[in-house]
């Protein structure tokens, strides 16, 4: 059934934690955010993006949760993807190779983007309690019209972080800059930190992996029947999704999840809702997490 949502530990593995930065200094690259206690969840960026656009949704889940949000292959502070195809199954390996050094056989996990195809890969993998898709990527098939037009979408970026990374601080710090960056994030660019604006212009600029990724993603395989999922799963649409619009990249969702996945609209939110929306995001992952708890299996 639809809804809208209105606007109204372990010790295998290091905790790595935002650190206060100068007033005038660069937010340093986080291999990691891991922090809280209490059902362990991962949460998955988006492509070109990093573990900061958790940064306040996780400071809000950590009371209940251990959070992990880990930095994808060849993205900002993450492992070098170099000589490798970066596309989802590999990002998924590396992914859970971090799982199994926290001790984590399974856990929640949230994506947003590129991050919600990864688990629902994971998913497939037996390895997600549960699964909350916030703007999810994936859903096109291979070959199609959609998934040429986002590719086409993304490659026309390129150029652009190429002279973004020779303006240096200039661009990082120009106004035009973060503006061009909150219009494809976000549907109020306002509502948006600096720093978060930053740290996402930041992200792309460091992102080695674009043009693998995109080429990991246009030769397949596509993404299999959602209908298969076994895991409960929430799906949460962005109404201002300008990066993957859902008239046309939300349909195989929409059509395919079982039916007792949860289908909501976050209304007033684009594509990157964490950034500017983080209590509701925390909150509708919040309660994917507790309403499972009498459905979970033994593992």
């Amino acid at each position: 059934m639809a809804m809208s949502s209105d606007p109204t530990k372990s010790k295998s593995a290091p905790r790595v934690g935002v650190r206060p930065t100068p007033p005038d200094a660069h937010p340093a690259p986080i291999t990691a955010l891991h922090t809280g206690s209490g059902d362990p969840l991962l949460l998955l960026h988006g492509f070109m993006m990093s573990p900061h656009c958790w940064e306040q949704t996780a400071a809000r889940l950590s009371a209940q949760c251990e959070v992990f949000a880990p930095a994808f292959l060849g993205h900002w502070g993450g492992a070098s993807a170099e000589g490798r195809t970066a596309d989802v199954h590999a990002l998924a390996d590396h992914v859970e190779a971090q799982l199994d050094e926290l001790g984590w056989r399974t856990c929640h996990i949230a994506g947003n983007s590129l991050g919600g195809w990864v688990g629902v890969e994971l998913a497939r993998r037996g390895r997600a309690r549960t699964l909350t898709l916030i703007a999810p990527a994936g859903g096109w098939h291979i070959p199609s019209l959609a998934q040429f037009t986002i590719a086409a979408k993304f490659f026309s970026l390129v150029p652009v972080l190429a002279i973004g990374k020779r303006l240096g601080d200039f661009g990082i710090k120009n106004p035009i800059a973060r503006r061009f960056a909150l219009l494809w994030l976000s549907k109020n660019a306002a509502a948006v930190s600096r720093r978060d604006a930053t740290t996402a212009i930041l992200a792309a600029l460091h992102c080695d992996s674009v043009v693998s990724t995109l080429l990991g993603s246009m030769r397949g395989p596509e993404q299999a029947d959602l209908s298969t999922l076994t895991t409960p799963v929430r799906l949460l649409l962005s109404e201002y999704d300008r990066v993957i619009p859902n008239r046309v990249y939300a349909r195989r969702y929409l059509k395919e999840l079982p039916p007792s996945a949860d289908r909501i609209l976050v209304n007033n939110v684009g594509h990157v809702p964490m950034l500017e929306a983080p209590d509701r995001i925390a909150t509708l992952i919040a309660e994917h997490v507790y309403a499972s708890r009498n459905r979970l299996r033994a593992v």
